[in-house]
């Protein structure tokens, strides 16, 4: 992978990963931090850094990527105590830290996947590190069926009631892509609940205004946004069971968007009408939970 000087912020969509490891440093780093990730620099390195300083608002958007951290971690925690959740497994995860950081059963079996070159950067980086729990990653291309199948066959096939998370990864996939991977995943019932972010489709014909470029050059664009929501899943055998609204999280956080303090202006002058246009750009963190098919 180019690495050196690049003249694009981003080089390839694995990039991407290191923006977001670079937004959850700027987090812990604060003395008022919601999470601590204390290998996020690291792991950013000057590809996350480079992201930062040159993609268009490439800082304020840490407000996202911080508030769905946390509440991402809050779900998480919540399931495997209530649920007897005995492995998560996280697709597309990223240069994600949780195995490290999060107070998680030593018996809780975690498994990443991921392409290639972000599986063995992370390797590399947290050799001397010990995860709180049983982590195992693995390489594979989720956008290839077989390597898909193959992953999750050996996943399921360990017998523990699990949990499927993909964080970011969704909105880079197309709408028949995400049925595929939906029916994949219910053809195995231990995978019982699935932790993901939906954004609507005017958010992401947002992102695509912003960074659909950038993007772009690296591989990758902005698509999944279904009209009907969490209705999307529900032919495919998954239900919502919970719903947090980004924007209503920054601000139980204290994370605000930088355009909060315009939105609250408009929810005090027009309050039904704005929040009938606030609905169209609604996005968050869903929790998925398998259910029976339509």
């Amino acid at each position: 992978m180019v690495t050196n000087g690049a003249s694009r912020p981003l080089e390839a969509i694995s990039d991407t990963a290191h923006w977001m490891a670079y937004h959850r440093a700027m987090e812990s780093e604060r003395p008022d931090a919601l999470f601590r990730d204390p290998h996020a620099r690291r792991l950013a390195g000057e590809r996350g850094e480079r992201a930062v300083r040159t993609m268009r608002r490439g800082k304020a958007a840490a407000w996202s990527t911080v508030v769905r951290t946390a509440v991402f971690d809050e779900i998480i925690l919540k399931r495997i105590e209530r649920d007897g959740i005995g492995l998560v497994l996280n697709l597309a995860a990223g240069l994600d830290t949780r195995p490290y950081r999060l107070p998680l059963p030593q018996s809780l079996e975690w498994v990443e996947a991921d392409l290639p070159p972000v599986i063995v950067h992370k390797s590399e980086v947290l050799a001397a590190e010990k995860p709180v729990c049983k982590l195992a990653r693995v390489e594979v291309d989720l956008r290839q069926a077989e390597q898909r199948k193959r992953l999750l066959g050996q996943v399921s096939g360990r017998g523990q009631r699990a949990l499927v998370i993909t964080e970011g990864l969704l909105v880079y996939l197309d709408p028949e892509e995400v049925r595929q991977l939906a029916a994949n995943l219910y053809e195995a019932e231990v995978f019982r609940f699935w932790l993901t972010d939906l954004a609507s489709p005017k958010v992401v014909r947002m992102l695509n205004r912003s960074w659909g470029r950038q993007i772009g050059a690296a591989g990758a664009a902005f698509r999944f946004a279904p009209a009907e929501g969490t209705g999307f899943f529900a032919p495919l055998g998954w239900r919502e069971l919970e719903f947090r609204d980004f924007l209503g999280e920054s601000r139980r956080l204290n994370r605000r968007m930088p355009a909060d303090a315009w939105i609250r202006f408009w929810e005090i002058v027009t309050p039904k009408t704005f929040a009938s246009r606030l609905r169209e750009w609604r996005s968050g963190a869903v929790l998925l939970e398998r259910c029976s098919r339509l």
